[in-house]
């Protein structure tokens, strides 16, 4: 994007808060979703579904969200945090900022598998 009347605009020299984007998980890592935790066909949970639950509340999440830190929090709890602590719920950290970011793509994995649970509940 070019303003008038300027021939070339610099990149800002830090990003900006909304250019924030949280790490990728490494393959086999629980957020890459690799093996389960039961053997039971009915019984059994993935490791991916750990990361559906908030680690400062321990509750299934509604509205994730990214924090500073590259972890994701029940968008709630982490602002309840935030109104004394400026550090990391899990690393105790200081954070760059207190900008929260939309997990979209775990709200949306978190309702398929609320889904299909309520399905497998439902033919029991």
């Amino acid at each position: 994007f070019q303003q008038p009347g300027t021939t070339h605009m610099q990149p800002p020299s830090q990003p900006l808060p909304h250019d924030y984007a949280p790490p990728s998980a490494p393959q086999g890592s629980v957020a890459a979703g690799a093996g389960t935790v039961s053997g039971s066909a009915s019984g059994t949970v993935s490791k991916m579904a750990e990361s559906f639950y908030c680690p400062i509340s321990m509750e299934l999440m509604n509205d994730p969200v990214f924090a500073a830190d590259g972890h994701t929090y029940e968008r709630e709890f982490i602002e309840e945090w935030f109104q004394t602590k400026t550090t990391s719920p899990l690393t105790n950290e200081p954070l760059a900022h207190k900008l929260l970011v939309p997990n979209h793509n775990l709200r949306s994995q978190i309702q398929e598998y609320r889904d299909s649970t309520s399905a497998q509940n439902a033919a029991r």
